[in-house]
């Protein structure tokens, strides 16, 4: 952590997100009172091709939530979305295991086309925001252009994230994850660009409620990601995705049981120092688990408690807020 740098208020708040809690974190922050600028970095390990078509489906989910035009009862896709091309898809006996609305294949097809021009991955995210109207003190940039999948190890095999998310519904039980490509992947050129301008106060970086296997690690290890978040921080901040002992959604509860992990916001906090250490300056938790909080406080981390269940577009601005007073406070 930076010590005596003042505010950042110029600096682009940053936030590590996957879909889902990430997601809504992004929309919260980018609706919050405080006129900060806000950079949210995708995780693209859920990328996937599909109908011959680049598939971005958490990059895609902040680009609908900041831009207001999110299924919000579903929590991904487009709202008031309609289904004429993958019912007809169903009909011709194509793949329709993964749903594709109406409003969202029409995204997949515009950046197939960009991409196809010769476009990056980054300035092609950029430009669908643009035209999503997403707000111009937000930018969305994937975490790398380079292909990076993940895969999961099962009890059954070996099989894409999506497989097992969408099509298996995260029922196997899970022995390991890997990221394909990897280790010749690096952060995107855009992403550092930005890191490399916040001057010498730095900036505050944020670890969304992601889950942490399948959302933020795709992102963490990236070779250098984690040195250039460090050096541009002023702070780092995590927000856990474990409440009350469990996951509000998605598999991430059930993923740490599997792996032999304490299912609670105390296991995540030990999970995540183990595995990043020196990374995260503060933790936060929801409320729930404050009585939870005293072994890590006297081991010396500072874990703040709140409201963090964003269970509405008035909740995750209020978190948001809060979120950017424990930034900009500095204790």
């Amino acid at each position: 952590m930076r010590e005596g740098s003042g505010t950042t208020s110029d600096s682009p708040l940053v936030l590590l997100s996957g879909g889902g809690g990430g997601a809504r974190l992004a929309a919260g922050l980018s609706q919050s009172s405080a006129e900060r600028p806000l950079l949210v970095v995708t995780n693209t390990g859920d990328d996937f091709e599909h109908c011959g078509l680049t598939i971005c489906p958490d990059t895609d989910s902040v680009l609908y939530a900041v831009s207001k035009t999110i299924d919000r009862q579903r929590g991904w896709g487009r709202g008031e979305e309609s289904w004429a091309v993958f019912g007809e898809l169903k009909n011709l006996g194509g793949p329709d295991w993964f749903q594709l609305g109406d409003k969202d294949l029409a995204l997949h097809l515009a950046r197939a086309a960009m991409l196809s021009a010769g476009q990056g991955l980054a300035s092609v995210t950029q430009a669908l925001g643009y035209r999503l109207d997403v707000p111009s003190s937000v930018s969305v940039l994937p975490a790398t252009e380079s292909p990076v999948r993940t895969h999961v190890v099962t009890e059954q095999e070996t099989m894409a994230f999506q497989e097992y998310f969408v099509a298996h519904r995260c029922a196997p039980v899970l022995h390991d994850v890997v990221y394909e490509g990897i280790d010749s992947a690096s952060p995107a050129e855009q992403l550092r660009d930005a890191l490399g301008h916040v001057g010498a106060a730095g900036t505050d970086i944020v670890l969304g409620p992601s889950n942490p296997f399948l959302s933020l690690a795709p992102i963490l290890a990236i070779p250098g990601m984690q040195e250039l978040l460090r050096h541009a921080a002023r702070r780092v901040v995590a927000v856990s995705p474990i409440i009350g002992g469990q996951a509000l959604k998605g598999p991430a509860g059930k993923i740490m049981s599997e792996l032999g992990l304490d299912v609670s916001a105390e296991g995540w906090t030990r999970f995540m120092s183990e595995q990043y250490p020196g990374l995260v300056d503060v933790w936060v938790w929801d409320e729930t688990d404050q009585a939870l909080a005293g072994d890590l406080r006297s081991e010396g981390m500072d874990i703040r408690t709140t409201q963090t269940v964003m269970s509405d577009p008035s909740r995750a601005r209020a978190f948001g807020d809060w979120l950017l007073g424990v930034c900009d406070s500095g204790h």
